[in-house]
């Protein structure tokens, strides 16, 4: 987007005569050097004019080379781009081997571009964004000229430096800042880093010297700084500032990799972390560039969220401030309170936090990572807005500060005519109302700045208060005090909370808590105990948030994150309070507290096509990432849902059926892609299965078979996933088409043993879920995938009736429509058969009563919800006698797998009468219903209490005798 064109003429008097003064020594010095009358029209003159008002510098290098502006300009006053052809003769003049003239071809080279970038931008063609990616390009430029040069020159001298393998090495140089970030301003400095990746020597020819690849490597950055720093009759093409390295001006100026990978692990500090946000390779062999980027990433993004950053930013901040106040900067636009490094310390702080584990957070330019803020959902969108606002007005302000006479100042202008030549330049009539503009910005980002950084701030500063509280902790009161100060926090009843504390304080986490945990524990306790004390169930809550806390205890950054956002605390304290399994679950996995940042996420839950979408879209962005970081990824994506689910369940009081829909949608989305992972990996080493029947050749595929709550659709929080394999491998040539063949039955056992270990290995985010392939034909003695045709032949044939019971529940979740479509009409035909009735109901009566004597865990005046009579097992018997039996007459029985729709058609068709469906159905849900509340309290699924459910469990106990009678 191009940027607002230049009014007229300045307001200002003397600032248009000076630009029409610029203007007449231009056409003059263009006649003096022996041309015609100026090619630009009326209108051109008039707009280069106002250029003038703007640049000095433009005005004053174009009058000392007057033809430049051909280059530059159209007739009507428009500016040309930077084009292909321009490259190639700007390669050319660089072609000398001499090195006088190879510096003055990068001196003229910069000074044209910088000419031509300002008069776009200041004659409205070119927009912030193009404004600072042309700056980056001719930085980049000029840093690859130079470096290559440097190469050319020392390696003609030494050799070609090599590692003691006799590989070729390469100096890498790191761009960092706003070169870095790919947003460089006008008249900057650049920030360099420079390494190479292993020791050694060069390999000398006749007549060179060998030199260790740490000397050859410094000599070539010395040249390259020369190349572009020095300052001749012609200029400096850019400043060099190399004190970003390890050590800063102490250090060496070129270091290898071992080093930097040992000094950023051993000594690297926070500034150089944020330092490292915005580092990108510039020079050197690829390979090599993208080996240091892979070796630093662990450095700068680590895998946890690391909510400590937002103290280290505080205090480099603060140290900001302080040379700000100690200067006088406070009109200064990059430093000052409301400017550009605000902002950027709001985006980076997100990304040092969040970075390890969302790789698309490792964005090097701020305005991209801010967009990426606010799509996530860190930032409100009306945040990210005005934050973006800001920073393109700041950063506008910023080049057209520095395009004045090319100096590098942040500082606004106190003399009078350069306000107005400023305000001019950014398109408003005068200073007074550009500068309310600009303070409106800064306002702004001050404003969030302040939400981000200093919102827990001011709570988290220890008072007398909070020194009571970690004395109570420490056992340092006295037991009349320890009363009333809990008397203060509105505890009522003392005895068991100072036993809560007591047990706390003894665990071996706290007694060995270190100086910052301890630190940050004080602050964070006047809030916990606050909170804890407003909950209803104040023991029990304080039980649970406690377990959690000593889980955390040691790791500072999960308080630090308690402390930062006093809004996650209070759902970490409401959701406790509300379910001991939630409670567990985040104890469990803390990483999970970054997803109560933002209660809107937490409390939606997305459909069916939305989760599925979200976890491509995860997948999608890991795809660089090791195998051991997806899984984790994944991992925490389920963990995240899950508990999402759970918040929205205790909290809302969502019905079961709509848990169970998003558990089931949740796991199905995963066992797809961990499904596509697997393929990937199998097909990988071996090829596609390839088969050849009735003539025709195609590929066979595996599928995957959900059986009980998964096949239900009625999984839980913590339910195993029962899954069967089998693939349509049949005919002739069933081998895989890779270099490496194997019989497709073999590639298919191999598919499958990869999708259970990607499901249920055992990772630092725990695991997917539990794999269960016990009903496979013949059980555990069988085979682990099956084709179609032997599992028919196994159904038709062998299967015991509890096997065809299980049927009933069984359906595709993986494969395509041909295989989906030949299991859906083998359980079509395996449930529809003709059955005697008589010795069917008996094999299933006869199965119940077995397992309720063995499962059920009730003691006297105690009903086990699944097992005892009456309860969900009955129940799903009676669904699966019914389908078994009557199916062969009303073979719509086998459409659905979920027995609450079962029970409507068992209802619509007569089977059983209408108000036993409904019964049943009533019956079902309430009893699932207490199950899961239990669940959620982290109680096992029996009531202690029967009385409300009394009059279900009778009906169930007479339907049952009624239905499944001999």
């Amino acid at each position: 987007m191009a940027s607002k064109r230049l009014a007229a003429w300045p307001a200002q008097a003397e600032l248009a005569a000076q630009g029409r003064s610029w203007l007449e020594q231009w056409q003059a010095a263009w006649l003096g050097a022996g041309n015609d009358a100026p090619f630009l029209s009326e209108a051109g003159l008039d707009k280069l004019a106002r250029a003038f008002c703007c640049s000095p510098f433009v005005a004053k290098t174009l009058v000392a080379n007057p033809s430049l502006a051909t280059q530059l300009l159209t007739a009507d006053g428009g500016t040309a781009e930077y084009g292909p052809e321009c490259r190639d003769t700007d390669l050319q003049m660089l072609a000398s081997t001499d090195e006088a003239a190879f510096m003055q071809g990068l001196r003229r080279i910069r000074q044209r571009e910088m000419v031509r970038i300002a008069l776009r931008d200041l004659l409205g063609d070119a927009g912030l964004d193009e404004t600072l990616a042309a700056l980056t390009a001719l930085a980049d430029f000029c840093l690859q000229q130079a470096h290559a040069k440097a190469y050319e020159i020392l390696s003609g001298r030494h050799g070609v430096p090599e590692n003691d393998d006799g590989e070729p090495q390469s100096l890498i140089v790191l761009a960092m800042g706003k070169l870095g970030g790919g947003e460089l301003n006008y008249s900057s400095d650049i920030d360099l880093m420079f390494t190479y990746p292993d020791d050694g020597q060069t390999r000398a020819g006749d007549g060179q010297r060998r030199l260790d690849n740490q000397v050859f490597f410094t000599q070539q950055a010395q040249l390259l700084i020369r190349f572009l720093n020095e300052a001749t009759p012609d200029g400096f093409v850019f400043r060099v500032d190399a004190r970003l390295r390890p050590f800063g001006d102490s250090g060496a100026l070129v270091t290898s990799f071992d080093f930097m990978e040992s000094y950023y692990q051993n000594q690297g500090r926070d500034w150089e972390r944020y330092a490292l946000i915005k580092a990108r390779p510039v020079c050197g062999d690829a390979a090599q560039r993208d080996y240091l980027m892979s070796m630093l990433r662990p450095f700068v993004y680590r895998r946890y969220l690391d909510y400590g950053a937002f103290q280290s930013l505080r205090e480099m901040k603060a140290l900001i401030e302080r040379e700000v106040s100690r200067k006088g900067l406070r009109n200064n636009i990059k430093l000052g309170p409301g400017g550009i490094r605000e902002i950027e310390f709001t985006g980076q702080a997100f990304q040092l936090i969040r970075g390890g584990r969302e790789p698309e957070l490792r964005n090097r330019s701020i305005m991209k990572v801010l967009k990426i803020l606010g799509e996530r959902y860190l930032l409100t969108v009306e945040a990210v807005e005005r934050l973006l606002a800001a920073y393109r007005f700041l950063r506008d302000t910023e080049n057209r500060l520095q395009m004045v006479d090319d100096q590098q100042t942040h500082n606004l202008p106190r003399d009078a005519l350069e306000q107005a030549r400023l305000a001019y330049a950014m398109g408003f009539a005068d200073w007074n109302s550009f500068h309310d503009a600009l303070e409106r910005h800064r306002e702004t980002v001050s404003e969030q700045f302040g939400d981000i950084f200093f919102s827990g701030e001011q709570a988290s500063r220890p008072d007398e208060y909070a020194l009571q509280l970690s004395a109570l902790i420490e056992g340092r009161l006295r037991r009349v005090d320890e009363e009333a100060l809990l008397r203060r926090l509105r505890f009522a009843d003392i005895e068991p909370v100072l036993a809560e504390i007591g047990k706390f304080r003894e665990s071996h986490a706290v007694r060995h808590i270190g100086k910052t945990g301890a630190e940050r524990l004080a602050q964070l306790l006047p809030l916990l105990f606050e909170a804890i004390a407003a909950t209803d169930a104040q023991a029990d809550t304080l039980h649970r948030v406690l377990a959690l806390l000593e889980a955390v205890v040691q790791r500072a950054v999960y308080l630090a994150l308690l402390i930062e956002y006093p809004e996650v605390l209070q759902q970490v304290v409401k959701l406790c309070a509300a379910s001991g399994w939630i409670a567990d679950y985040l104890r469990q996995q803390p990483i999970l507290l970054d997803s109560l940042l933002d209660s809107r996420l937490l409390y939606q839950l997305p459909d069916r096509r939305q989760l599925a979408s979200q976890l491509r879209e995860l997948v999608k962005n890991l795809a660089d990432e090791d195998q051991e970081q997806r899984l984790n990824a994944l991992r925490h994506f389920k963990q995240e849902q899950t508990l999402r689910v759970a918040a929205v369940d205790v909290t809302s009081r969502l019905p079961l059926m709509k848990v169970s829909d998003q558990l089931t949608w949740l796991a199905e989305a995963i066992v797809d892609e961990m499904h596509a992972m697997a393929v990937n990996e199998t097909t990988a080493k071996y090829g596609r299965p390839v088969c050849r029947t009735g003539g025709r050749e195609y590929h066979p595929e595996l599928a995957v078979v959900a059986y009980g709550k998964l096949g239900g659709i009625e999984l839980g929080y913590g339910s195993d996933l029962d899954l069967v394999f089998l693939h349509n491998s049949e005919g002739g040539d069933q081998l895989t088409d890779g270099e490496r063949q194997i019989a497709n039955e073999t590639y298919f056992a191999r598919l499958a043993q990869r999708l259970i270990h990607l499901l249920s290995v055992q990772t630092v985010g725990g695991v997917l879920y539990e794999v269960d392939v016990r009903l496979r034909p013949d059980g555990a003695a069988g085979m682990l995938v099956s084709s179609m045709e032997r599992f028919a032949e196994y159904q038709r044939n062998r299967a015991w009736t509890w096997e065809h019971q299980a049927l009933v529940r069984a359906r595709v979740v993986v494969g395509g429509p041909v295989i989906t479509e030949a299991f859906r009409a083998l359980r079509h035909e395996i449930l529809t058969r003709p059955r005697d009735i008589k010795a069917l109901c008996g094999e299933i009566r006869a199965m119940r009563d077995r397992m309720r004597a063995e499962l059920a865990k009730s003691r006297q005046g105690e009903f086990d919800l699944k097992q005892d009579r009456g309860g969900i097992a009955d129940i799903e018997f009676m669904v699966q006698y019914g389908v078994l039996a009557w199916a062969r007459d009303y073979p719509a029985l086998t459409e659905w797998t979920d027995n609450i729709r079962i029970l409507e058609q068992f209802g619509r068709f007569g089977l059983i009468p209408a108000g036993d469906a409904a019964l049943l159905t009533d019956a079902y849900k309430h009893l699932r219903e207490n199950a899961h509340r239990l669940a959620l309290q982290g109680e096992s699924a029996v009531l202690r209490n029967i009385d409300l459910s009394r009059n279900y469990i009778e009906a169930v106990a007479g339907i049952w005798e009624r239905t499944m009678r001999e």
